[in-house]
């Protein structure tokens, strides 16, 4: 940004340009008829509406989900393969989702399904962190690690775009994934975590409402005594790892949230009507799903959505059969409803977990039902919104699906992707707090078809 340069885009050498004496020797009128004749012929303007800044809605799929029983069906191959569901067609003509995704294959023309990304850290840590940040991790992981190498997308966003009206740049709904954090951006880029859910009468959002006893003059008066303490000195070399000013930024969060209107208002999904609130599900997963689109409308660059319970190494066509319908049919009405308020084109949508399931079904020791193991070798996300073009598949896993042999696509080109999608450039490189350069991104090269 211009320093010089001031909220109309006007700097100082323009001024100079037109000559600023004028104004003293003759007035407004001789400096703004100086100005036509600078600009030449006047022509009228048609103001063009502001295009809304865009946002995403990361729904997390914690555990991994599989690619057979949600977008890559292989009706084709050996039954130890295929497993028990069939597929079904889509609105897209050729193109066919698992039977669990009927809701979903009715709108797939809105739909971008991705089939061929792929990397190789099959364990949970690791493969969390690589597809939450697009980068892979710098030591061995284990799956049970909560790793940070590297700022997550939310905590890039709320660095790089804003949110409006005291609301926090980046929300993690109901919980923070394990590589979802700031890394050395700092506590300041942290997600803003709304916990309680949302389908329950009681549903409260903490730091929006005063504590119990605590009154607006009491309030009032606390934050102007720490106004005063923040104005002793602190040591500036600390200043990346003081966690005051982390305490600081988190108080300066609840002072805004709390006397932000409209920041109150946009968790308050009692303002919707019963028949949209239906129409997401009479569920906590639905209800949040509701959440998000409303902090969309609000402003709010980054919403993730974290469901967890997808790591299926048994039960999985019972859970899928008993659990997956009701999930999916709440993301399908998010995408709808985005899409019929006008927020789809600047809503970018995405879909996944750290990877997908291994081909062959099998029944694990100590276990009474099959299931698939992890398998980093082919996975499927799902895109919708902010221009990707719907109704399309991009590449393709083999027959059995093994591996992604079609348009093969790096957890760096799906990070390049959102962040473009953003407005935010991928080749950008970060500073840590020791001085130490670091690209955003290593490829910056976007997945190509969804940039249209």
């Amino acid at each position: 940004m211009n320093a010089l340069r001031n909220c109309e885009g006007w700097s100082r050498r323009n001024c100079l340009q037109l000559g600023l004496g004028a104004l003293a020797g003759g007035g407004l009128t001789n400096l703004l008829s100086l100005t036509a004749q600078a600009a030449g012929t006047p022509k009228i303007a048609i103001a063009k509406p502001a295009r809304r800044p865009t946002s995403c809605i990361m729904i997390w799929l914690d555990g991994g989900p599989s690619h057979f029983e949600t977008f890559d069906p292989k009706p084709e191959a050996p039954l130890e393969i295929r497993g028990e569901f069939e597929p079904i067609a889509t609105r897209t003509p050729g193109v066919f989702f698992s039977e669990n995704m009927k809701a979903l294959a009715g709108i797939s023309d809105k739909l971008c399904i991705v089939r061929s990304i792929c990397h190789n850290q099959g364990n949970h840590g690791a493969g969390n962190h690589y597809m939450m940040t697009g980068a892979p991790p710098r030591i061995p992981v284990g799956c049970g690690a909560f790793v940070s190498f590297h700022p997550s997308f939310g905590s890039v966003t709320a660095r790089e775009r804003k949110a409006p009206r005291g609301l926090p740049g980046y929300f993690s709904i109901p919980s923070i994934s394990r590589s979802g954090g700031p890394n050395f951006l700092g506590a300041k880029y942290a997600p803003f975590v709304v916990g309680d859910d949302p389908n329950r009468e009681t549903f409260r959002v903490r730091d929006v409402n005063l504590p119990a006893g605590l009154t607006d003059d009491r309030f009032m008066g606390r934050r102007d005594l720490r106004k005063l303490v923040d104005t002793l000195p602190r040591f500036a070399e600390a200043a990346a790892a003081d966690p005051v000013a982390a305490v600081d930024t988190n108080y300066l969060q609840g002072y805004e949230l709390i006397s932000s209107v409209e920041a109150q208002q946009a968790f308050d999904v009692g303002r919707e009507s019963e028949k949209v609130r239906d129409a997401y599900g009479r569920n906590a997963f639905g209800q949040r799903c509701l959440l998000a689109r409303r902090l969309v409308e609000a402003g709010v660059p980054w919403i993730t959505l974290y469901d967890g319970g997808w790591d299926h190494h048994s039960d999985i066509f019972i859970k899928f059969r008993k659990e997956v319908p009701t999930f999916e049919a709440s993301v399908a009405a998010l995408v709808s409803d985005l899409h019929d308020r006008g927020l789809l084109d600047s809503t970018l949508v995405v879909m996944l977990g750290e990877f997908g399931r291994t081909p062959k079904i099998s029944t694990l020791s100590g276990r009474n039902t099959p299931g698939r193991d992890h398998w980093a070798n082919a996975m499927s996300v799902m895109f919708a919104g902010c221009g990707v073009p719907g109704g399309t598949v991009v590449g393709a896993t083999d027959r059995n699906g093994y591996a992604a042999i079609e348009r093969v696509c790096s957890p760096e080109n799906f990070a390049s992707t959102i962040y473009r999608k953003l407005g935010i450039d991928p080749d950008k490189i970060y500073y840590t707090p020791q001085g130490r350069p670091t690209h955003l991104v290593s490829d910056p090269d976007p997945i190509k078809e969804l940039m249209a």
